[in-house]
C-alpha cells in the first residue's frame, strides 16, 4: 500500500467520503512533490548536492596530494607567484576583478 492509498485511508476512516478522500490525498500528495521539488532546486542553485560536495573534496584531496608532493623550492616558487597575482589584482582595482570572473 503506497503512501498515497494510505493517506486516502486515512480520510476515508475519519468520515469523508471517497471522492472528498481523494481530493485531499491528491492535495497532500502535490504539496509533498512540491516541497521535494522546492529543496532540489535549492541544493542545485547553492551547488549543496552530494556531486558537488563529493567533487569539492576530491578537487581539495587532489591539491592537497599535489602541495605534499612538492619541494620546498617549487612551494615557494608557487607561494611568490600568487603574492604577485594578489598585488597586480591589488593595483588594477575592483573593475579587474569583475571583469576576470566573468
Amino acid at each position: 500500500m503506497g503512501g498515497g492509498a494510505l493517506v486516502y485511508g486515512v480520510f476515508v476512516g475519519i468520515g469523508l467520503d471517497s471522492l472528498d478522500a481523494g481530493v485531499w490525498s491528491q492535495v497532500i500528495l502535490i504539496g509533498v512533490v512540491l516541497a521535494w521539488t522546492s529543496t532540489y532546486l535549492y541544493r542545485a542553485v547553492t551547488q549543496k548536492m552530494t556531486y558537488h560536495q563529493q567533487l569539492q573534496a576530491y578537487e581539495d584531496a587532489m591539491l592537497q596530494k599535489r602541495l605534499e608532493s612538492m619541494s620546498s623550492e617549487e612551494i615557494a616558487a608557487l607561494q611568490a607567484e600568487v603574492e604577485a597575482e594578489r598585488t597586480q589584482q591589488a593595483q588594477a582595482g575592483p573593475e579587474s576583478d569583475k571583469m576576470g570572473s566573468a
